[in-house]
């Protein structure tokens, strides 16, 4: 009897992810990040994208990439310690830092290898590393690649986050939150999650990826929203291909975390160096973010008005002050078929089902920016109603 193909199994989970309604397939955008798209070649309206300020298709960043490109050439050539670290890295560093008020700022080519980069270097065997639940994906993997002894807690539950820390004998402990959670679009308690790492002596890592540049003075983050300043307890990770509208990520903490992980992180000692144009456009990024209460405040206002818009619908609205506004369907088939019939009406709002969230929990995850327009959001909010 012949073997089975290698990839018939392959092909029956693939045919079991269909019947839960789990089957996920690219689509094929035809002009650049705008709340106004083509989607394969169809007119879309899009509430999808991350870029939350608008930033993502700006001339002056366009300008400053191509510009960077012309001077620095297309690549790095090399991870950072053997001969990829250029001066328009370095500049991006220290003017990171700078904004975010840490001592000391490290580029990575995205969020998910600054994540990867932290937990595993930090923590080792007989550690505690103690995790939000519905921490991002990056976080979690970060947790599993460590060896450390590993607690997550529900979401947002003080309580249990106190109580196994305090029963921890572990020499070493870190808490790994999300500032702002990507599929739920909160706030975690920040200052109380940093009371409680000064009292149980603990690192705090802080993902910002959602909140930098749209929370806080001069959009510098959500530490900045809860006006923390920066401790050697504290670890920021912070991406740019958000609201930077970019690509890339950093690390900021002390002068010593920074210099361990540049020694120790093995994500960051052997991955080739985003472009050196790239930085050159996030330094571009970094002065429209700090001169964009405008944009900010538009978003804020966008917020609101979808939020009353939506009001008594069918589906719950989950309480997000911020720019993903997640409304919960429940039932995979149900939040599939609710995307699906918006797409007929030119609208574009994912959905997002289990594993990304929890069981039972499938939605709409409705992502704002302040490139939306307020016809843009009562075009949606008018969809929704209709199909009730």
């Amino acid at each position: 009897m012949a073997a089975a193909p290698l990839d018939r199994p392959l092909a029956d989970e693939l045919a079991e992810l269909s019947r839960q309604g789990l089957t996920r397939r690219r689509r094929r955008l035809d002009a650049p990040t705008a709340p106004e798209t083509l989607v394969e070649g169809r007119p879309m309206l899009a509430f999808a994208a991350n870029d939350y300020l608008g930033l993502a298709a700006h001339p002056a960043l366009g300008d400053a990439l191509a510009a960077g490109a012309r001077e620095w050439g297309a690549g790095s050539g090399a991870s950072h310690l053997v001969s990829g670290h250029l001066a328009p890295h370095d500049e991006l560093e220290t003017r990171l830092a700078q904004f975010v008020g840490f001592p000391r700022a490290l580029g990575f080519a995205t969020g998910y290898l600054a994540n990867l980069a932290v937990v595993p270097t930090l923590l080792r065997r007989g550690d505690a590393v103690f995790a939000d639940k519905l921490n991002h994906a990056s976080l979690i993997d970060a947790v599993q690649l460590c060896r450390a002894d590993s607690r997550r807690y529900p979401h947002g539950d003080l309580a249990t986050l106190e109580r196994q820390l305090a029963a921890s004998t572990a020499p070493r402990k870190l808490i790994a939150t999300d500032a702002v959670f990507s599929m739920d679009g909160d706030l975690a308690p920040l200052p109380a999650l940093l009371e409680l790492a000064e009292r149980h002596n603990a690192w705090l890592l802080v993902d910002d990826a959602h909140g930098f540049g749209v929370l806080g003075p001069g959009g510098r983050g959500s530490l900045a929203h809860f006006k923390l300043p920066a401790s050697s307890r504290l670890i920021l990770m912070g991406t740019l291909g958000k609201a930077a509208g970019v690509a890339g990520a950093f690390v900021a903490g002390s002068e010593t975390l920074v210099e361990y992980l540049i020694h120790k992180a093995r994500s960051y000692i052997f991955t080739t160096a985003a472009p050196p144009a790239v930085a050159i456009s996030l330094l571009a990024s970094l002065d429209l973010i700090a001169a964009g209460d405008d944009r900010r405040a538009r978003l804020n206002g966008h917020i609101a008005r979808l939020r009353a818009g939506l009001a008594g619908l069918p589906w719950r609205l989950l309480e997000s002050p911020t720019a993903i506004q997640p409304l919960i369907v429940g039932d995979n088939h149900q939040a599939t078929a609710l995307s699906a019939a918006l797409a007929d009406c030119g609208i574009w709002v994912p959905a997002i089902r289990p594993p990304t969230v929890p069981e039972g929990t499938a939605r709409l995850r409705i992502s704002l920016s302040a490139a939306h327009s307020e016809a843009h959001i009562d075009r949606l909010i008018d969809a929704l109603r209709q199909l009730v």
